[in-house]
């Protein structure tokens, strides 16, 4: 897999691109009227290193053919990544405000033919990373310099077809894919390692075929940034998993490290004191 420019961007840019998110995710959730806060927040970090860091996309020519490819297992949580495809000006910030209105592109889930940024659409969890190795296949078959992203969710490594796809990826040597599992421990039954465990996670995907980088902080910046660019832009022969471990609904207190707040809604005195923590917010 030949490696790619990495950008100069700081740390404090960083930090407020992640207070913007969070934002936009508390004013689009109180525009739909439930909204996946949790999901959202656990993966702000590790989306935002990623996209301003090291994909290599074109919001100008969305369909460019040698761009990095990034899906979403987890798609429930899209709307934590509209936010950012708006900002780079995949397409207007002001559609943010017609999140899942009717005749809105923007749904609960991301669908690739109808936003503009989005590889792949979304629905019930454990598809997209084989859809990522179907992509990661063709595009080492054809010579591209690409890359290909699959965010998972912990509990989603309960669908066997996850393990189907990684079986594949190492057998074919795909080091053109890097899967991401966001660890957050949390689910809308509960803590997802009570309703069905998954853990050892490392050994079962190196087991596999895979080589893992163990990220024991997802929402540190320089360290989502050292596995992720390892992962990308260091060859090892086989297809790499970066096992994030996150808080659900990191930067708001009263949501961190539970589940109740998967998805939910915030009442006005909530949504206003969830507004300031972002505001006084400084991670990374």
């Amino acid at each position: 897999m030949p490696s790619r420019e990495v950008r100069n961007v700081s740390k404090d840019e960083l930090k407020e691109k992640g207070r913007m998110v969070r934002r936009a995710v508390l004013r689009m959730t109180d525009i739909c009227g439930s909204g996946h806060y949790g999901s959202a927040y656990s993966m702000t970090e590790l989306v935002n290193v990623l996209y301003y860091q090291l994909m290599h996309t074109r919001p100008d020519d969305p369909g460019w053919a040698d761009r990095d490819r990034f899906t979403m297992g987890k798609g429930h949580a899209a709307i934590g990544l509209f936010p950012v495809l708006a900002d780079l000006g995949f397409f207007p910030e002001e559609e943010l405000e017609g999140y899942t209105k009717l005749g809105s592109p923007l749904g609960d889930h991301p669908v690739m033919n109808k936003v503009k940024g989005v590889d792949f659409s979304s629905g019930s969890i454990g598809h997209n990373l084989s859809v990522s190795v179907g992509m990661a296949s063709a595009l080492r078959r054809r010579g591209s310099p690409a890359r290909v992203i699959c965010m998972m969710g912990d509990g989603e490594q309960n669908e066997g077809q996850v393990w189907e796809a990684a079986q594949a990826a190492a057998h074919w040597g795909l080091d053109n894919l890097v899967g991401i599992v966001d660890f957050n421990d949390a689910g809308s039954d509960g803590f997802s390692q009570e309703t069905m465990r998954s853990e050892p996670l490392k050994e079962k995907w190196e087991a596999f075929g895979w080589e893992v980088l163990v990220l024991e902080d997802g929402h540190d910046l320089d360290a989502c940034f050292s596995a992720l660019n390892h992962a990308l832009n260091a060859p090892s022969g086989k297809p790499t998993l970066v096992l994030a471990y996150t808080i659900a609904g990191k930067g708001v207190s009263f949501m961190e490290g539970g589940w109740q707040f998967h998805i939910g809604f915030l009442g006005p005195k909530d949504l206003d004191k969830a507004y300031a923590e972002v505001a006084a917010g400084d991670i990374g």
